[in-house]
This record gives structure tokens, sequence and C-alpha cells, in this order.
């Protein structure tokens, strides 16, 4: 075998392995920080009601966070960190949600926690920065509903 034609079934080999395991790094990178904000989300409220953050959550973006109009930022982030992970899980408007969550890591970056982003909020935005870029992958409801549209 020449040189090339082991290149090129080396190649070949390597383009089929990323075939394989290429759905399941896409599904990867969605889990881990879609837990992280989910987490988040469920000290923010008690019980299953998304649209009462608890009074705690209200004391934390009051005095912890320090953002303006803290009641309704309270709101607005309890509602996105629990419906965007939930989205990147599905693979439901996947970009969106990374977006979303990608936008709200800014924010805790810029505004709330500015020391963090070696410890936690460099490896969220790359994560979420990757999926916006590469989508969910074979193993979402957007890859199914794309499917189911283009016949």
């Amino acid at each position: 075998m020449t040189p090339h034609q082991l290149l090129a079934t080396g190649q070949a080999a390597t383009d089929r392995l990323q075939a394989v395991l290429q759905p399941f790094a896409l599904l990867a990178l969605r889990l881990p920080v879609a837990w992280v904000f989910w987490a988040s989300a469920r000290i923010k409220v008690e019980g299953w009601n998304i649209f009462a953050p608890s009074p705690s959550a209200f004391f934390l973006f009051e005095h912890e966070y320090g953002l303006p109009f803290p009641v309704l930022s309270a709101h607005l982030a309890t509602l996105a960190e629990h419906i965007l992970p939930v989205l990147l899980v599905l693979g439901l408007a996947t970009r969106l949600g990374a977006l979303g969550l990608l936008t709200m890591t800014m924010v805790i970056q810029l505004f709330v926690y500015p020391d963090a982003w070696v410890s936690h909020h460099m490896f969220w935005a790359t994560i979420l920065f990757a999926v916006l870029v590469l989508g969910p992958g074979r193993f979402s409801l957007d890859h199914l509903i794309l499917r189911r549209l283009q016949g």
C-alpha cells in the first residue's frame, strides 16, 4: 500500500468514526450545561410554579447579584433557566436555547460573578458556542422535525 493509499484509508476510517460518534458528542455537549442551568433554576422556586420565584430568589437578585430591576430579572432568569435547558436536552430550537444560555452566561460573567471565568463561565460559554455553531446533531427533535419537513 502506498503512503497516499494509506492516508486515504486512514481518512476514510476517521470519517466513518466521526459519523458514528458525532451525534453522541453533540448530545454530550448539551446535557451538562443544561444540568447546570436547570439546577440553578430549581433553587429559585418552591415547587413547580416557574412563574413565581421564591422570596430567596428575589433576595439573591437584589442583594447578591446586584442586578437592576431585581424583580423583573428574577422572573426572567427563573423562566429562562427552566425553559432553555429543556430545549437543549430535547434538542428543540437548540440553537436558540444555546444562544439564550450563552447570553445569560455572559451577563453572569460581566455583572454578577466577574471572577468566575476560569472556574465556570469559560466552560459554559465554550460548550454553548459549540452547540450554537454545530447544532444539536441527530439525537434531537430539531433533526427529526427537519427530516420530516424534507420528506
